[in-house]
């Protein structure tokens, strides 16, 4: 009983000292590499393609490989699960900044991001739903426009 009540007065002692952390992102570890994310979002994209294609392939052929057609419907979701991962963890969560309407053109910008953002959210999970290439092109469009919209004109470049 005496280890027990020593432990609690411990830790209610350090949780009283330590300091709290602020920060804009989940770990402020202040590493931030935004084209890269947006290279990684395009080779999900090429990724989902690939497998959408074989997924389409594999289901023609004659006997149907049942079990090439699982690993590629599982790779198809779990690229789009990562695409998803960096939209909302990384830009949604850590990097698009909340801006207030009275800030005229720089609202309307955050307003274009996060829609954008939500529109790629969006056709992640339709090319999980499904094999249709559209959905991929739809994706690499989205991305497109995101990254016209999120680094402005010009050479995209890191953003801090």
């Amino acid at each position: 009983m005496k280890r027990f009540a020593v432990c609690a007065l411990a830790l209610t002692v350090l949780s009283f000292a330590a300091r709290p952390v602020f920060s804009h992102c989940e770990i402020p570890c202040g590493i931030y590499d935004d084209q890269m994310r947006i290279s990684l979002i395009e080779e999900h994209i090429a990724t989902i393609e690939k497998s959408m294609k074989d997924i389409v392939e594999l289901s023609k052929a004659s006997p149907v490989n049942y079990n090439q057609i699982v690993r590629w419907t599982m790779n198809k979701d779990t690229h789009a699960d990562e695409l998803q991962h960096i939209v909302s963890q990384y830009f949604l969560t850590q990097r698009v900044k909340p801006t207030p309407p009275q800030d005229g053109p720089k609202y309307d910008a955050y307003i274009e991001q996060v829609k954008l953002l939500h529109e790629m959210l969006v056709a992640a999970m339709k090319c999980k739903q499904t094999t249709d290439l559209q959905n991929v092109e739809k994706l690499r469009s989205l991305t497109s426009a995101f990254a016209a919209a999120y680094f402005g004109p010009g050479e995209p470049e890191r953003k801090r």
